[in-house]
C-alpha cells in the first residue's frame, strides 16, 4: 500500500512538474527567435580561438577568407599563429620603443592581420603548427605563452639601460616561436612551392581595397582620424561617419556580396551566450519583468540575465542615437573586446532585422557559432569596421575621396 501511495505521489509530481515544462516551453517558443535569412554571403568553417585574446586575428583572416571566396570561389584556412607571431613582435617593438607607454597584450584591431599580409605576407594553416600542439593542447591557450612573455618584453620596456642591444628580440622570437611554431620562409601548398610573400600575392586580392570606418563626434565627420583605444596600437586611421551610415554601409556590403570585419563590445547584457545580441532598454525590461528598480539593483549578475534572455526577441530596444555612442565611449560603457565576422542579414517573426555574425568560439550557442545582432546594437556599439571599399555606397566614397 505505502508502495502504491509513493508511486500515486510521485506521479503526481512528475504530472505538475510536465505541465510547469509545458507551460515555460510556450513562454520560451513565443520569445524565442525565428529567423528568416534575407541575405546569406559565403564564409569558411568556424573556428575556436579558445584561450586566447585572438579575435581580432581570427576575425580578420574569416573576412579575408570570404573576400578570397567571392573573388575566385576558392576555399582557404589562412594561418591565425603565422600573423600572431609577426604580431607580438612589432607590438612588442613598439611598446619598447614607447619605454612602455604602449601597451603590450594579447589584443589587436582588424588592421594588424592587413598590415601582416601587406608586409610579411601569409601560410595557410598547414603551414604553421596546429594551436596549442606544440604545449600540448589541442587548442591555443596562451595562459603560460604571456605570463612568460609580458614580464619579458616589460623589463626591456621599462628599464633602466641607457642603450638596448638587438639581443632582447632573439630572446623574444625564442618564445614566440616555442609557443606558436616558426613562420617558414618556404613552404609547400597543393604541389606548389611558396614564400609567405608569393602566396599572399596568390589570393588574388587588392590589398589597398580595405577601408575601416568608425563614428564618433570628438573628431569632424567625413575625415579619417585614429580610434583611441589601446589595441589600436599602430596607429592606423579610419573614417569618421555618422551613425546611421554605419548600417548603411554593412547592408549595401551585404546586399552586394560582401562581408565586413567588426569590432565592438560585447559586454553588454544584451549580448546574450545563446546566439542573441540586443540594445536591452533595461528600464522596459525590467517593467516587462515585473521588476521595480529597487528590486532590480538587488538582483544578482546571473538572476538578471536570465530575466532578460528570457524575453528573447519580444524584449525592447532602445533608439541609439549619435549622442548615446559618443557618451558610452567617452565613460568606458563601450569597450572594445572583441572583433567578428558579419556575413549576412535576417529577419525575426516580428520583422526585426538583425546581422548575422561569424564567431570565433567554436560552434557556440543555439547557433553554432553565428550570433544574431540587432541593427540597434550594431550601431550602438561598434568601435570599428573594416571593408571592401567597393562596397561602400558611391555616394559615401565620392564624399571620402575612396
Amino acid at each position: 500500500m505505502r508502495k502504491v501511495l509513493l508511486m500515486a505521489v510521485l506521479t503526481v509530481f512528475a504530472m505538475s512538474a510536465n505541465a510547469k515544462t509545458a507551460k515555460d516551453s510556450t513562454k520560451v517558443s513565443k520569445n524565442k527567435p525565428v529567423f528568416t535569412i534575407l541575405k546569406e554571403n559565403p564564409i569558411t568553417s568556424i573556428k575556436d580561438q579558445n584561450k586566447s585574446g585572438t579575435c581580432w586575428d581570427y576575425s580578420t583572416l574569416s573576412f579575408f577568407e570570404s573576400e578570397i571566396l567571392k573573388n575566385s570561389g576558392k576555399t582557404y584556412d589562412l594561418s591565425e599563429m603565422y600573423v600572431a607571431n609577426k604580431t607580438y613582435m612589432d607590438r612588442a617593438i613598439m611598446s619598447v620603443r614607447m619605454h612602455g607607454d604602449v601597451s603590450f597584450s594579447e589584443g589587436g584591431s582588424s588592421y594588424d592581420p592587413l598590415y601582416c599580409i601587406e608586409h610579411y605576407g601569409i601560410v595557410p594553416e598547414t603551414a604553421m603548427p596546429a594551436p596549442g600542439s606544440l604545449y600540448g593542447d589541442s587548442l591555443a591557450n596562451f595562459g603560460e605563452f604571456f605570463s612568460v612573455m609580458t614580464p619579458y618584453v616589460d623589463a626591456i620596456a621599462k628599464g633602466k639601460e641607457t642603450k638596448l642591444t638587438p639581443a632582447w628580440k632573439s630572446g623574444l622570437q625564442g618564445i614566440l616561436d616555442a609557443y606558436l611554431g616558426k613562420c617558414p620562409s618556404k613552404f609547400t601548398y597543393q604541389g606548389k612551392s611558396y614564400t609567405p610573400q608569393t602566396f599572399a600575392a596568390s589570393l588574388g586580392l587588392n590589398w589597398n581595397d580595405y577601408v575601416s570606418f568608425t563614428s564618433y563626434t570628438h573628431h569632424p565627420f567625413w575625415t579619417a582620424f585614429t580610434v583611441e583605444v589601446q589595441d589600436n596600437w599602430r596607429w592606423p586611421m579610419s573614417y569618421n561617419i555618422p551613425m546611421d551610415d554605419i548600417t548603411r554601409i554593412i547592408d549595401n556590403a551585404i546586399n552586394k556580396g560582401y562581408t565586413v570585419a567588426w569590432g565592438g563590445d560585447v559586454t553588454e547584457e544584451g549580448f546574450t551566450r545563446s546566439g542573441l545580441a540586443l540594445a536591452f532598454d533595461v528600464k522596459k525590461v525590467r517593467s516587462m519583468a515585473g521588476t521595480d528598480a529597487d528590486h532590480w539593483f538587488k538582483l544578482s549578475k546571473d538572476e538578471k540575465k536570465e530575466k532578460l534572455d528570457s524575453l528573447g526577441v519580444n524584449a525592447p530596444e532602445i533608439t541609439p542615437t549619435q549622442e548615446m555612442r559618443q557618451e558610452a565611449y567617452d565613460d568606458w560603457e563601450t569597450t572594445d573586446d572583441h572583433g567578428m565576422h558579419i556575413y549576412g542579414i535576417a529577419k525575426d517573426q516580428n520583422g526585426k532585422e538583425y546581422y548575422m555574425v561569424k564567431n570565433s568560439w567554436g560552434k557556440y550557442g543555439d547557433y553554432k557559432g553565428t550570433w544574431y545582432m540587432s541593427k540597434n546594437y550594431i550601431s550602438y556599439k561598434t568601435m570599428d569596421f573594416m571593408v571592401n571599399k567597393n562596397a561602400v555606397p558611391s555616394d559615401i566614397r565620392k564624399k571620402l575621396g575612396i
